[in-house]
């Protein structure tokens, strides 16, 4: 192996590294999320927030190295793909970060107000989510299309379960409208599960590219 490709090994082996960090750290972002929507935890919600700044940063960061390698190494095939592919997850993930964000924001929101009995399955939802993003994380650092397929198909299913609570939350402002704002506010925390689905699926189609060098954007995912 000439100098240059092991200079270029060494940097791809480093960018791995960061994006996993940064994949972790919006991982537990998401998962501190949730638990503070679940025990109505305002100081764990805004310690999402607080580390938002830190996950963009990092997304920053990786960014710039990733184009730093472009332009001085000029790599070619497989090493191009994951460059590429870590370009576009490093994106999702921020995204996902965001997302943590908003829903810890809807956490701070409904604490401080009366307890409302959520008319969906939020904790099956929010696994769910949960699973997809670390699937796909799973499948980037094993370079699995395998698992990666997984993450697609599962994304349906959130997409079903978001849909339902319209018609849920519909019901309940019906029941009880005294508690319009709280119930609106559910859907608003349902739609931002359904897009961090939404965001571990982009995470999972980026993987069948680097492994497959093929885009799967637009083909429906065969169970």
């Amino acid at each position: 192996m000439s100098p240059r490709s092991t200079i270029l090994a060494r940097e791809i082996d480093r960018l791995k590294q960061r994006i996993l960090l940064l994949g972790g750290r919006v991982e537990s972002s998401l998962r501190q999320a949730v638990k503070a929507v679940r025990e109505r935890d305002t100081a764990l919600a805004r310690s999402v927030i607080d580390t938002d700044e830190e996950i963009d940063q990092q997304e920053v960061e990786l960014e710039e190295e990733c184009l730093k390698i472009l332009a001085l190494h000029q790599p070619v095939a497989i090493d191009l793909r994951f460059i590429v592919a870590v370009l576009k997850i490093n994106n999702d993930l921020e995204r996902v970060g965001d997302l943590a964000t908003n829903i810890a924001d809807h956490a701070i929101f409904l604490s401080e107000r009366p307890p409302i009995a959520f008319p969906f399955d939020f904790e099956a939802m929010a696994e769910r989510v949960q699973e997809m993003l670390r699937l796909s994380l799973d499948a980037l650092v094993n370079q699995s299309s395998s698992a990666a397929q997984r993450v697609r198909l599962a994304d349906d299913e959130v997409d079903r379960l978001h849909h339902e609570t319209y018609a849920a939350v519909e019901d309940l402002i019906r029941r009880h409208p005294e508690q319009l704002e709280s119930a609106i506010n559910l859907i608003g925390l349902s739609r931002r599960l359904e897009r961090v689905a939404d965001q571990a699926t982009n995470i999972a189609e980026d993987v069948i590219y680097l492994v497959e060098g093929e885009i799967v954007r637009h083909v429906r995912p065969v169970p």
